[in-house]
């Protein structure tokens, strides 16, 4: 089967790095995520990753421990790097050519975050792992996976969650949540879902970029996304069901 999607930008949470531990890294969890990405990288499919770093920090836990938001929020994309380096080591493992770009300089260990050079690596086939946010206090890792993947022409985001997709409210609490199989962008600010930062929705809205919600802890889900089947939540304009079946179909 072929791909739907050429080019995507996949959004990984930090919690997926660290597992039921629930904090730190997982080896066995950062293997499970390697894997995924290098049976969609086998397809062809040019992969851009934005990392999450909740692992580790939030900037948004400054309040609680008395840290200044903005230098809170530098902590967090800090911690955002170490994910990405711990999932480019495992990737190289597996032969899968990989780049991490930061949103802050870091020479000795990534490149800085420039459009062309990150759309050539993906041409040429590497992974591209986008660390430290978008290099700016202020703005979840949802939004930048928004802005990167508008920057390198992503044709979808795919953000991985805990749960199988968008409900409206915390399936993990109230047992009668109800999922949202598709979603328009506005109808979710409108009733202010959680599932994403909002200013990430905003984004893929005006530049027309629709996400999936989807669970990656279920293996082979990856895959099945990219290969156009129905997992997880849409979020975007009504979704067209491409003819699988060809001429004689």
């Amino acid at each position: 089967m072929e791909p739907k999607y050429k080019r995507i930008l996949l959004k990984i949470s930090g919690e997926s790095f660290s597992g039921e531990q629930g904090f730190g890294l997982n080896p066995d969890c950062i293997r499970s995520i390697a894997e995924d990405i290098k049976e969609v990288h086998d397809l062809g499919v040019e992969i851009g990753v934005v990392v999450g770093g909740g692992n580790f920090f939030r900037g948004r836990e400054s309040k609680i421990l008395g840290i200044d938001r903005v230098t809170a929020d530098y902590m967090g994309m800090l911690a955002t790097t170490i994910n990405a380096l711990a999932l480019q080591d495992m990737l190289e493992k597996m032969g899968v050519i990989t780049r991490v770009q930061t949103g802050i300089e870091m020479r000795q260990i990534a490149e800085p975050f420039i459009r062309r050079r990150a759309i050539r690596h993906l041409e040429k086939g590497r992974v591209v792992i986008f660390a430290a946010g978008t290099g700016n206090p202020f703005f979840s890792t949802d939004t930048a996976a928004a802005l990167r993947a508008a920057e390198i022409k992503a044709e979808v985001i795919l953000k991985e969650t805990k749960v199988d997709g968008v409900y409206n409210k915390d399936p993990l609490k109230y047992p009668d949540a109800e999922k949202f199989e598709t979603i328009e962008p506005i109808e979710f600010l409108k009733l202010r879902l959680q599932a994403l930062d909002a200013t990430a929705v905003s984004l893929c809205m005006d530049n027309k970029i629709p996400i999936i919600v989807f669970n990656m802890s279920v293996r082979g889900n990856l895959k099945r996304v990219i290969l156009g089947e129905k997992v997880g939540t849409y979020i975007g304009d009504v979704e067209i069901i491409p003819d699988k079946g060809g001429e004689n179909g």
